[in-house]
């Protein structure tokens, strides 16, 4: 289990520096004075790619190999419903509330996604109890809506509100696999 619990602390810590990277290149990128164009700030997107893949491979090699005693959502199920999340919400805000689809939206749903699954695994393993599990659960689904309102809302927010808004799902991203990563590191003796 030492294995497991390492192995999604890195994938925690691999996603929160994809999330540092993405909010630095949208910080220099997006501001509203004089921004950072091009590959003088695109570059910190590489980074970004390179951590997020890691965090992805780690988080779901950890949750593969586990052995869970019991979970609160069934394993199987957060896949198939986040699909079908995903694309209810591309047709949704896409037709009918004329915001383009964006990597944006795949982004918040498949974080949200990781985030359930490990959360799941972690009781499941017995690190978290079942009432941290839960809520570790009603946050992820909170700040999944936060972020999907700040989605929502962007093309129709001025540029200053606009570059604010645009940070948040990062930042609540990443302060959710720090939550989930502290809780884990004092919860169990590595």
């Amino acid at each position: 289990m030492d294995k497991v619990i390492r192995q999604v602390l890195a994938g925690n810590i691999s996603l929160i520096i994809c999330s540092a990277f993405y909010l630095l290149w949208w910080i220099l990128a997006f501001k509203p004075v004089r921004p950072v164009t091009g590959m003088r700030s695109g570059w910190l997107l590489l980074p970004a790619l390179i951590f997020g893949v890691a965090a992805v491979i780690l988080i779901v090699q950890s949750i593969r190999t586990a052995s869970l005693q019991q979970t609160i959502i069934p394993a199987g199920w957060i896949l198939p419903l986040s699909t079908a999340v995903y694309v209810f919400l591309a047709v949704v805000t896409g037709r009918f509330m004329d915001r383009p689809v964006t990597t944006e939206l795949v982004l918040i749903v498949a974080w949200a996604a990781l985030t359930l699954s490990e959360v799941n695994m972690l009781y499941g393993t017995g690190v978290l109890s079942s009432g941290t599990a839960c809520s570790f659960f009603a946050v992820t689904v909170l700040f999944a809506l936060v972020s999907l309102a700040a989605y929502v809302l962007y093309y129709n927010l001025d540029k200053t509100i606009g570059y604010i808004d645009g940070m948040i799902p990062l930042i609540l991203a990443g302060l959710m696999m720090g939550a989930v990563s502290a809780t884990v590191f004092w919860e169990i003796d590595l």
